[in-house]
């Protein structure tokens, strides 16, 4: 029976394996734009470790950011980051 790798195993034997997330800014995965958040997630669609990341993340319960591809807030895979502020009158059903 074969286990998913552990992202912190796969740092500790080698650091120097080019993951998407140790290419950019960190920041990128934090981001507050919709447009970043997007480009952050579209850096993970290629990762060897999506999915541990992913599950890792929310079994930690991550606050906020992009883990595995997706989008987590307070804990949970959210679809899209929608932008600050209130929505415009036009886009709200009377």
């Amino acid at each position: 029976m074969t286990f998913p790798r552990s992202l912190a195993a796969v740092v500790d034997r080698d650091p120097e394996q080019a993951l998407p997330c140790h290419l950019v800014d960190p920041d990128l995965f934090f981001a507050e734009s919709p447009v970043d958040v997007e480009r952050a997630k579209a850096l993970c669609i290629d990762c060897p470790l999506r999915a541990t990341c992913l599950a890792e993340a929310l079994a930690r319960r991550e606050p906020w950011g992009v883990w595995g591809g997706e989008l987590v807030l307070q804990g949970v895979v959210v679809p899209r980051k929608r932008p600050r502020g209130r929505p415009r009158k036009s886009d709200v059903a009377a």
